[in-house]
């Protein structure tokens, strides 16, 4: 994926839209992979929306919002069922989340689109190699 979106940036235009196609079943596999799987929201949504086309900071800035009331919904249920464990490393997280977050804000309004469009496949080709070698054993 991380390759298409490289691409995508260089030899295809930026369709500018707002209103993705088929969103709903894209958030429900996204939703569903990120509960089951501790992640995949992110990485699944955003990169299917960039590789379709649409613009990058639509895109990014909507899937973080989303992302939030995903985590607060998967949140909520862990409590009622797991109980509140390792606080502190929630609250870290938390934290360094709120930090973050105008920081890329700001970064996502900045950049020229295909820029951002290249960070994000470049992004996802380094995360996805490292996993890969994670799961074969090689680091």
């Amino acid at each position: 994926m991380g390759g298409y979106i490289l691409w995508r940036s260089n030899h295809k235009p930026i369709v500018i839209g707002t209103e993705p196609t088929k969103a709903v079943p894209l958030a429900a596999v996204g939703g569903f992979l990120d509960a089951v799987g501790g992640g995949g929201w992110g990485p699944v949504v955003t990169s299917t929306l960039l590789a379709k086309g649409h613009q990058p900071r639509y895109v990014i800035g909507s899937v973080n919002l989303a992302e939030f009331f995903v985590t607060l919904s998967q949140a909520i249920t862990f409590f009622v069922f797991l109980k509140l464990e390792n606080f502190k490393i929630i609250a870290g997280l938390m934290l360094g989340g709120l930090v973050a977050a105008p920081f890329a804000a700001k970064l996502c309004q900045i950049l020229p689109a295909k820029t951002l469009m290249r960070l994000v496949g470049i992004l996802l080709i380094l995360i996805s190699t490292r996993t890969l070698l994670l799961a074969l054993g090689k680091i």
